[in-house]
């Protein structure tokens, strides 16, 4: 039981982590990207290659938000061409073109049995306390990264994006470069997740294209329309949720007594009814976004 209670929450601190990353995006600048767990691979991957060509796990996480970044600059110039709708859709593109190329090249990734073997972090400590350590570590950098949120939300840059995501004639008005406002906004999102994702490999001792999929990407989507976007503490709340109701459904499945494949998709039911909930009752979220009035 207390192995279960420390697998979900440090799980659920990875996920917030990456739901702070996209909160920057969506939440603050009101950005439409359905690849950001793109980036989160890209963190996995390169802690995965870098750890086990023998080099330090502060290198992987290193490489993997540098590279992130620079895929972050990418796509943030990608978005100079196109609509906010269709720039969404382009995101999920490349994020579905940067997972077949992590299926299929083996020689780099491990085609798609992926890197396994990954050393993970405070490993050498005896059990449970690996376990703990390990756990308390994601809660700190969670911390961390929800303090630096906040604060960046809070400051004149959180006030430009917002301004940017609600009038931008006015922002471009009062002087605000709006394309060097985006790309801020998605490198510093992106950098996030990969730290994320860096973790997530030491936690799993695995690196795979499955942490790329596109449904990795809607259920961040999930979680800050449930909790409220643009609001550092209703992400949390809605990773809480979510991660919750995954936690719930195999005791349900032990206590009823049913298969894998209804359990599955009571999983998903549950967390459709969340949001369902969510967006009937609390459409901008259980804590919405407090924005200041103009007097």
């Amino acid at each position: 039981m207390s192995d279960f209670l420390i697998f979900s929450v440090t799980i659920a601190g990875i996920y917030a982590i990456m739901a702070l990353g996209l909160n920057l995006q969506a939440g603050y600048a009101g950005l439409l990207n359905f690849g950001h767990i793109a980036f989160a691979g890209i963190g996995a991957y390169a802690t995965g290659i870098t750890t086990s060509l023998g080099y330090p796990a502060a290198l992987g996480a290193a490489v993997g938000v540098i590279v992130a970044i620079a895929l972050g600059w990418g796509i943030a110039r990608l978005g100079r061409q196109l609509g906010a709708d269709y720039w969404g859709i382009a995101t999920l593109a490349i994020a579905e073109i940067l997972r077949t190329i992590a299926t299929n090249e083996d020689w780099l990734t491990g085609g798609a049995q992926g890197i396994s073997a990954i050393h993970p972090l405070l490993g050498d400590l005896p059990r449970p306390w690996n376990g703990l350590a390990f756990m308390a570590l994601v809660l700190l950098v969670l911390l961390a990264m929800a303090l630096a949120c906040r604060r960046l939300g809070n400051g004149r840059f959180g006030r430009a994006l917002r301004l940017m995501r609600e009038e931008p004639k006015l922002a471009a008005c009062m002087g605000y470069d709006l394309r060097s406002l985006k790309s801020r906004a998605i490198m510093a999102g992106a950098a996030t997740t990969a730290i994320a994702g860096s973790l997530y490999a030491h936690y799993m001792s695995f690196a795979g294209p499955d942490y790329m999929l596109a449904s990795e990407t809607f259920m961040l989507w999930t979680m800050l329309m449930i909790g409220g976007m643009g609001n550092t503490a209703g992400v949390i709340i809605g990773v809480v949720l979510v991660q919750a109701a995954y936690s719930l459904v195999p005791f349900a499945k032990d206590y009823f007594q049913f298969g894998s494949d209804i359990a599955g998709a009571l999983r998903i039911g549950l967390i459709g009814l969340i949001l369902l909930a969510s967006l009937l009752w609390r459409s901008q979220g259980l804590v919405p976004e407090k924005l200041r009035k103009i007097q």
